[in-house]
């Protein structure tokens, strides 16, 4: 068995401790299930009214487990009847309702250690003590109705951590402290980048600071694309609702539509822009010869999430993707992927995420359009181009979008955690003469149908920029960075030195401010510091101005001393960093 098999047996076999442990402590208690997740497991419980877990009791309840596995005790495997299932769990109307509903003649199984009984398929550890005993944790509890339904009663989630080592777990919440520090909701506060308004859920407010790195973040894109063969266009943010049925959106993602109405006709604010690729495409007579056409649009989208799923500007309702749309043949797609894959890489690299990517394909969802075959040959075709990209994947089964297989590539930050952000999808359907219907003339003179690509690099802007900021923990590569340079007069005197530096700065094309208030240096370079987390601060006085040279305190995450510089030659150093892209200061 795997090493991962194996932790996550150990962490399901906990569950069953943990929910052992609240049974002896909080009697009454119903229970439902407790599965193995990333990093830990969760149990459900429903608590008697007068008899409530809290976080407080989170020590007790760890203790209780401790105790059940030093018994060492065994969990042992039994298969039983739907009536032995029923008369084992007489008092857990959970347990009988999953019971109840488990297909007739299917093997039923529970598990029991320590005297107690849980219904679940396994497997388990051995014994309890193969569970490490200061190597798990309970971390907090959640609402959660049971079988996600909201009209069913909301149930007491309980989430825990547990790792095979003791120095796992403290390298695990160490982890979680750093997370923690890095949080781009704090950041975004302190930074002055953005504001989250309550009554508008999912809808992020940029500030100037937040909006001078978005715009930098963007335009880079922009350049990026434009130099790899990719036209820009845009297209309306409502399409009706006719567009929405043919493309399959209607009927497969209306419930995250946004749908409107206007001289009795129904409209949709686009949640993508994949159907208004396409009509571009349609909107005159194409050939063989104009493919592949790659379109690229940065067009603002908004779906309906879930409040209880939005997080920051990670994950909100309206967005910006770095979209694009390759419209090209069957016999292009393998070096479209591979071209597509060669820019990912490049831009990844800018920002420090080209180590350890992982490629994912995904494959045909129960819920698709399309048949079968074509699902299996594009995943086939896919796959193959991956490859002759130089890039290994690992196959994700079923989580393919609606209309066709795809790439999807996850990144990893600082603290090691997995991000999801570029993504390539191959899709026959849209284009298909049962979808957009689009053609073009092939050598042979004949309508053919397209084969598009739908892919982004960055994903979500907003997103990536949330990832950004707790990588970086908001010190921002100079080249991104909303403040590039700070100018500091140590006093009042030299405050039209200071301005002149900023205003050369600024007129060579940097982001530079001069702070030139009454407030003291110590106040200012202070402020400078905590929140703006500016790369370079110019410190100048007397000797600077006669020398014009300035004294430049770089960012704490550089590791350099301060040094004094010719004003000429920091504007040069600083040339080569931003233009380079360098995360280096």
């Amino acid at each position: 068995m795997a090493v991962d098999e194996q932790l996550q047996m150990m962490r399901h076999s906990c569950a069953h401790v943990m929910a052992e442990a609240i049974l002896h402590l909080f009697p009454g208690t119903k229970i439902a299930i407790g599965p193995a997740i990333d990093n830990g497991f969760y149990y459900d419980f429903d608590f008697p009214t007068d008899h409530k877990l809290t976080e407080e009791d989170f020590p007790a309840v760890e203790k209780e487990m401790r105790k059940i596995l030093a018994s060492g005790a065994e969990f042992v495997r039994k298969e039983v009847t739907k009536d032995e299932a029923r008369t084992i769990f007489a008092d857990q109307p959970y347990k009988i309702e999953l019971i109840n509903d488990l297909p007739d003649g299917e093997t039923i199984t529970t598990y029991t250690q320590d005297g107690f009984t849980d219904l679940c398929r396994g497997p388990h550890v051995a014994t309890t003590k193969e569970i490490n005993a200061q190597a798990f944790k309970i971390m907090k509890m959640a609402g959660a109705y049971w079988r996600g339904d909201s009209n069913r009663p909301m149930l007491s989630r309980v989430y825990a951590v547990a790792f095979a080592k003791p120095n796992d777990l403290k390298d695990y919440l160490h982890m979680l402290e750093e997370a923690e520090k890095r949080d781009h909701r704090k950041l975004g506060v302190q930074m002055d980048l953005f504001h989250l308004d309550p009554e508008d859920p999912g809808q992020i407010f940029w500030h100037p600071n937040g909006w001078q790195v978005y715009v930098t973040l963007q335009d880079y894109m922009r350049q990026k694309v434009v130099a790899d063969g990719y036209k820009e266009v845009n297209t309306p943010a409502v399409m009706p609702r006719s567009l929405w049925e043919r493309s399959g959106h209607w009927g497969h993602y209306q419930q995250n539509m946004f749908v409107t109405e206007s001289e009795k006709r129904i409209f949709a604010i686009k949640p993508m822009n994949c159907p208004g690729a396409l009509e571009i495409f349609k909107s005159r007579i194409r050939s063989y010869k104009d493919l592949p056409l790659r379109l690229a649009e940065f067009g603002h989208c908004v779906r309906n999430e879930p409040s209880g799923t939005l997080h920051g500007i990670m994950r909100v309702r309206g967005f910006v993707q770095d979209d694009a749309h390759i419209i090209c043949t069957e016999e292009q797609i393998e070096a479209e992927v591979a071209k597509f894959c060669r820019l990912l890489v490049d831009v990844y690299k800018d920002f420090g995420f080209d180590k350890n990517l992982a490629v994912r394909l995904s494959t045909m969802p129960d819920d698709h359009v399309g048949d079968e075959a074509t699902w299996q040959h594009a995943e086939a075709a896919l796959g193959a181009a991956c490859k002759s990209a130089g890039l290994d994947y690992e196959i994700q089964p079923k989580e393919g979008a609606f209309y066709g297989p795809k790439l999807e590539f996850k990144l990893y930050d600082t603290l090691g955690r997995e991000w999801q952000c570029g993504t390539i999808q191959l899709d026959y359907q849209l284009p298909s003469a049962d979808r957009l219907d689009a053609t073009y003339i092939g050598a042979d003179n004949q309508k053919h149908h397209p084969v598009m690509l739908h892919r982004a690099v960055l994903g979500s802007l907003e997103r990536f920029m949330g990832i950004l900021i707790e990588n970086f923990a908001g010190m921002l590569p100079a080249w991104l960075h909303f403040e590039q340079v700070a100018v500091v007069p140590v006093g009042t005197d030299f405050a039209d030195y200071a301005q002149k530096v900023a205003d050369e700065l600024s007129q060579a094309g940097f982001r530079a401010a001069a702070y030139t208030d009454d407030s003291n240096m110590k106040s200012k370079i202070k402020t400078i510091t905590s929140e703006h987390k500016t790369p370079y601060i110019l410190v100048v006085g007397a000797k600077e101005q006669e020398e014009n040279a300035v004294c430049v305190r770089f960012r704490a995450d550089s590791g350099k001393q301060q040094q004094t510089m010719s004003f000429s030659d920091f504007k040069a150093y600083l040339t080569e960093k931003v233009t380079s892209r360098s995360l280096e200061l």
